[in-house]
């Protein structure tokens, strides 16, 4: 049987793969900032390096088209990136147990540090001051505190998915 060809392959998959991104959030919505995003983008990361933009991207669009892009979709333009960036930093040839303990690390943090991410672009949008900024993220620190604890515990997939992954690729 002939295989096909990468990039048709990929065709496929990213779209696919930014889908589940955008269906495990919305099956997840009713818990306060407990989803499955960060470990995907951390995992598909690993996988695709920095392919794994377009699967992001894709939810990103997913997420606008779902939500009418309403104005705390902007800052997805660029706060899900960060993560991203992040996990690229990992060395390719680094071991599954370092790359594994690295994600759970950025993932975490990234939960934690949602809301002042967030917070510049949304005090711009809504006119807030300095001081208006930090109240927001100040009240919103339990959330992220949530948001941390939620992407630690799913950061605890990425290993395994990893592994079953890199089969499949």
């Amino acid at each position: 049987m002939k295989r096909m060809p990468i990039a048709l392959k990929e065709l496929i998959i990213f779209p696919m793969l930014g889908t589940i991104m955008f269906l495990s959030d919305l099956l997840m919505e009713g818990l306060p900032n407990i989803h499955g995003v960060a470990m995907f983008i951390a995992l598909f990361t690993l996988v695709y390096r920095a392919k794994a933009l377009i699967p992001l991207y894709v939810y990103v669009l997913l997420n606008g088209l779902y939500a009418g892009f309403a104005a705390w979709w902007v800052p997805y333009l660029y706060i899900w990136t960060i993560l991203w960036a992040l996990v690229m930093i990992i060395p390719k040839h680094a071991s599954d147990k370092v790359k594994f303990i690295l994600c759970i690390v950025f993932c975490s943090l990234h939960g934690l540090l949602f809301g002042i991410l967030y917070a510049p672009l949304q005090a711009l949008m809504f006119g807030l001051s300095f001081e208006g900024m930090l109240t927001w993220i100040a009240v919103g620190l339990p959330f992220d505190a949530i948001h941390m604890c939620g992407n630690f515990a799913m950061s605890f997939l990425i290993l395994p998915l990893y592994r079953a992954m890199r089969k499949l690729v």
